[in-house]
């Protein structure tokens, strides 16, 4: 009981102290939207080069872990468009819908599984970060240049492909793979991306915490909960199934169930808003699920801990 405490009420904490913070003494705007470009360009990056170069990577189960994750994803987006179809929404609605199905807020992940599992955990998230970050971003971006462009002009394989690879996240992922192919980061250079890398957690969390709202979670109610069934109940579950079925061992299981488990990402919103899609409905996803988590994310780690 005393591990799930450690590991949970830290990180839903600064999730409440965000939101208290951007209420009574931090309200400006910009304050929190140069916070949130300093965790995603630099902080974040640092932090899964940092977690994942160290790594022998012929020691891990990282094809059995794809496997499971990318399969539990795949039918994820078929059941996010059947959700959206069926709830006869609109092109900016159902992106809402898929990104609220298979999103999800890593820096949360890292905060909890760093806790339960301490280094070998945080390599872990690293890696399923690694291994759902470049199919979300492809999924998400396709769905957007296939719908109605704010920008104008027409949908674009190079334009996606650039969208992809210029990801910081991806761009994280990749680099500490390729670093720890050869061999790890050199000496001084590691806890200097360590340290900043461990920023990324706190002030990504109050970030988070900061753009949650109550009034956002009004609008299409039975849409956020069934969408939030999908995120929070589903993809863990499917996941949970698939490891077993195929035989992922117990840590890198528990990990890839605690990442799939996770609301969706508070990006999101940017996302919506900047592309095309549905930013009031984003909005109150993002909020019911990072709310509803709070009951669900310790089940799942409950049932999946080793």
């Amino acid at each position: 009981m005393t591990s799930y405490l450690d590991a949970l009420l830290p990180a839903f904490g600064l999730l409440a102290l965000g939101w208290l913070l951007r209420r009574r003494l931090l309200p400006e705007v910009a304050v929190w939207a140069g916070i949130e470009k300093l965790v995603f360009w630099v902080l974040t990056p640092c932090l899964l080069v940092s977690a994942i170069a160290p790594l022998r990577l012929a020691e891990l189960p990282l094809g059995a872990l794809a496997t499971v994750i990318w399969l539990a994803l795949g039918i994820g987006v078929v059941l996010a468009l059947g959700l959206a179809r069926a709830a006869r929404t609109g092109h900016p609605a159902m992106t809402s819908v898929l990104m609220g199905g298979i999103r999800f807020n890593q820096l949360m992940g890292f905060a909890v599984v760093g806790a339960l599992f301490g280094p070998p955990g945080l390599a872990l998230g690293a890696v399923a970060t690694g291994l759902i970050v470049p199919f979300v971003q492809v999924i998400t971006t396709t769905a957007f240049a296939l719908g109605p462009n704010p920008a104008g002009g027409r949908f674009s394989p190079a334009r996606l492909l650039r969208q992809v690879a210029t990801n910081p996240l991806v761009l994280g992922c990749a680099i500490g793979f390729a670093v720890a192919g050869l061999g790890g980061l050199p000496p001084g250079i590691a806890p200097l991306l360590r340290t900043l890398g461990q920023a990324s957690v706190a002030l990504g969390l109050l970030s988070v915490g900061a753009a949650l709202t109550l009034e956002a979670m009004r609008d299409r109610l039975l849409l956020q909960f069934l969408t939030a069934v999908l995120k929070l109940a589903v993809m863990p579950g499917l996941t949970l199934l698939l490891g077993r079925a195929l035989g992922l061992e117990p840590l890198p299981l528990a990990i890839a169930v605690a990442f799939m488990a996770l609301p969706t990402a508070p990006t999101s919103y940017v996302m919506a808003r900047a592309m095309g899609g549905d930013a009031p409905l984003m909005a109150a996803l993002t909020s019911a699920e990072h709310l509803a988590c709070a009951l669900t994310l310790p089940l799942w780690m409950a049932l999946a801990l080793p």
